[in-house]
């Protein structure tokens, strides 16, 4: 299941992100979006987790859940046409 994070602190770094998906369940990859010329996140990030039991589980608990002064966005992606 692909999740998708928004509304993220610029901040937040891959190690902070992967602790807290590391609670639901073990991610196969997930990868914070970040501005090519500065390198600085864009807020947000994608994850591709393993069980989609456990996706779900997550997106239910996180979307709208506060982290690092910021209220995310957590939801399912939808498939590429």
């Amino acid at each position: 299941m692909n999740i998708y994070f928004g509304i993220l602190s610029c901040k937040v770094r891959d190690s902070d992100l992967q602790g807290v998906i590391e609670e639901y369940g073990h991610e196969e990859s997930f990868k914070i979006i970040k501005d090519r010329d500065i390198g600085k996140s864009k807020g947000f990030a994608f994850v591709e987790m393993k069980d989609d039991v456990f996706g779900t589980k997550a997106i239910k608990k996180l979307n709208g859940a506060e982290f690092d002064g910021r209220y995310m966005v957590v939801k399912q992606t939808r498939p590429k046409t």
